[in-house]
C-alpha cells in the first residue's frame, strides 16, 4: 500500500514538473474563485433557508401584511397563543426599571422604561426583522420595530440614533440603537414594548431585567388570565425588580378588580331586566306603541335616540322606560 502511495506522488509530481508555467499560473489563480464561490454558494443556501423557516414561523400565520407605515395596529388576538422565548437577547444590559408597564399620569403606559446613558447601545431582543425606523416627536422619539419570528413585535423608543434600517434582518443580540432621550421623555432610558398582535403585552411577564434573563424557554398568553398574570409580575419584577417599590399587593389588586367588573355586570343586568322593551309589529306607529305601554312618543324617542321621524322596522326593540 505503501509503495502505491509513494508511486502516485511521483507521478503527480512529475505532471506538475512538465506542466507549463502558464497553467500552473491558472490552476494556481483558479483556487481562490472557487473558495469564494462556495462561499456565495453557502451564503445564497443559508439565505434561501432562513427565508424558509420565517415562512413557516409563527408570525407568519399572525400577521397578514407587512408595512413601514404604522408602529402598531391591533388586529384579531388569539385567545392563547405561546410564545417562544429561546434565542434572546436582553435588549439593554442595564438591571433598573424606572417605570412600570399599566396606568401612570392618567394613561396606559404601554412598556417598561429601563435607565440608561445617552449612548448606551440597545440591542435587538429576538431575531427577526426590522419593520419601522422612524420618528415621533409627541411619542416615541427616534424608535425601532422589529417582528420577530416567535410571533412578538418589540419596540425601541427615545433612541439617540438608530443603528439599522427598515427591512433589515436582524439576529438576537444585534446592536439596532444608541439610548437616549429624544421624543416625550424626561430623561435617558429606553422605552421597551412587546406587542402581540398590535395589542402591548406588559414585558415583565417574559423579560427579568434584574436578573438579565428570561422567565422560561416559553411563555403562554392567555387573554383569560393575562391581566391578573401582568399584574403579578410588575409585583416581582417591576420597578427595581424588588416587587415594585409602592409595595402593592398587586394580587389583591387584581381581585378587586375582578370583583369590581362583576358587580358591574350585575348592575348593568338588574338594569336590564327592570327596563321594559317593545318588539315592534308590521305596521305599528310611535303613537300606538306610545299609547299601548302608557308613555309619550317624544320619551320612547329620549330612550332610543330616535325621532318622531324615524322609519320603524319589524323586529326593532324599542325601550319604553
Amino acid at each position: 500500500m505503501l509503495r502505491n502511495i509513494k508511486k502516485i506522488a511521483l507521478i503527480a509530481l512529475s505532471l506538475t514538473a512538465v506542466m507549463p508555467a502558464a497553467a500552473q499560473d491558472l490552476l494556481a489563480n483558479q483556487a481562490p474563485i472557487d473558495r469564494k464561490m462556495r462561499a456565495v454558494d453557502s451564503i445564497q443556501l443559508n439565505q434561501m433557508l432562513e427565508s424558509e423557516v420565517a415562512s413557516l414561523s409563527p408570525a407568519a400565520q399572525l400577521y397578514d401584511d407587512w408595512n413601514n407605515i404604522y408602529a402598531h395596529r391591533q388586529t384579531s388576538l388569539p385567545d392563547s397563543f405561546l410564545i417562544d422565548l429561546r434565542g434572546f437577547a436582553m435588549p439593554s444590559p442595564s438591571t433598573v426599571i424606572t417605570s412600570n408597564f399599566g396606568p401612570r399620569w392618567g394613561r396606559q403606559h404601554k412598556g417598561l422604561d429601563i435607565k440608561l446613558n445617552t449612548g448606551d447601545t440597545i440591542y435587538a431582543a429576538f431575531t427577526g426583522k426590522v419593520r419601522i425606523v422612524r420618528y415621533e416627536a409627541k411619542g416615541y422619539g427616534k424608535y425601532v420595530v422589529i417582528r420577530h419570528n416567535n410571533g412578538l413585535e418589540t419596540i425601541y423608543g427615545h433612541m439617540s440614533k438608530q443603528l439599522v434600517k427598515e427591512n433589515q434582518d436582524v439576529r438576537a443580540g444585534e446592536p439596532i440603537g444608541l439610548g437616549g432621550s429624544t421624543g416625550r421623555s424626561t430623561g435617558s432610558h429606553l422605552h421597551f414594548e412587546t406587542r402581540l398582535c398590535g395589542t402591548a403585552l406588559n414585558p415583565a411577564l417574559m423579560f427579568d431585567f434584574l436578573n438579565q434573563d428570561v422567565v422560561g424557554d416559553y411563555y403562554m398568553f392567555r387573554k383569560s388570565t393575562y391581566n391578573q398574570e401582568s399584574l403579578v409580575a410588575t409585583r416581582l419584577r417591576g420597578v427595581g425588580g424588588k416587587g415594585g417599590e409602592d409595595n402593592t399587593d398587586y394580587t389583591a389588586l387584581a381581585q378587586q378588580k375582578t370583583r369590581q367588573q362583576q358587580t358591574k355586570t350585575a348592575t348593568r343586568t338588574q338594569r336590564q331586566q327592570t327596563s321594559n322593551y317593545h318588539k315592534v309589529q308590521r305596521g305599528e306607529t310611535l303613537y300606538a306603541i306610545a299609547r299601548k305601554h302608557g308613555t309619550t312618543v317624544d320619551a320612547i324617542c329620549r330612550l332610543n335616540r330616535i325621532t318622531q321621524k324615524t322609519v320603524l322596522r319589524p323586529g326593532q326593540i324599542l325601550k319604553y322606560n
